[in-house]
């Protein structure tokens, strides 16, 4: 019995060992879409939550209502993200009449700046993730990407779960601008 129960206490205490899942990065515990969309009644929408803060380039930035908002969540570890950016600096650039924004969640800002300057994104990205939490009631963001829009009057109209595609996002985007 003496000798058995070192040999126990080990192959226990490696059990225990083995169950408490270390640490986690961002990039195991994200979600991501499946380019659905959800479009909300004019009706039926809810205020967007204010779109303002520090960026990742170091500027300040505030978006104003009276035109269109596209907001895209993102990272620059997620695979969809980065397949995306091209598409959205192309409606940043050829849609003056929308306000194209990111918010950068679940990710290491150094890493996104770089990612950021080596695309030349044109347009600010939020590094404030509490502001995903404005969302909460209307379409928060489901997934790593997910991409709101916001329409001119301030209120939540649609969301791409998932990344965007040129189709998914100009019909969108064209629907909204014309109400």
């Amino acid at each position: 019995m003496r000798k058995t129960f070192p040999v126990i206490l080990l192959a226990c205490l490696l059990v225990l060992t083995g169950c408490s899942g270390g640490v986690s990065s961002p990039q195991e515990s994200f979600v991501s879409g499946n380019g659905s969309v959800t479009f909300i009644s004019i009706a039926d929408r809810m205020s967007a939550p204010k779109l303002q803060g520090k960026t990742l380039l170091g500027t300040n930035f505030a978006y104003l209502v009276g035109k269109v908002g596209v907001v895209n969540v993102w990272a620059s570890w997620c695979s969809p993200c980065r397949a995306e950016i091209p598409t959205l600096i192309e409606f940043a650039k050829n849609y003056p009449e929308i306000q194209v924004m990111g918010i950068l969640t679940r990710d290491n800002p150094v890493n996104a700046e770089a990612l950021s300057r080596r695309l030349a994104i044109p347009y600010p990205t939020f590094i404030d993730d509490s502001l995903l939490i404005g969302f909460k009631g209307s379409l928060p963001a489901n997934a790593i990407p997910s991409t709101v829009i916001i329409d001119k009057n301030g209120k939540v109209a649609a969301r791409i779960s998932g990344a965007v595609t040129v189709n998914s996002l100009k019909n969108l985007i064209e629907k909204v601008v014309n109400e």
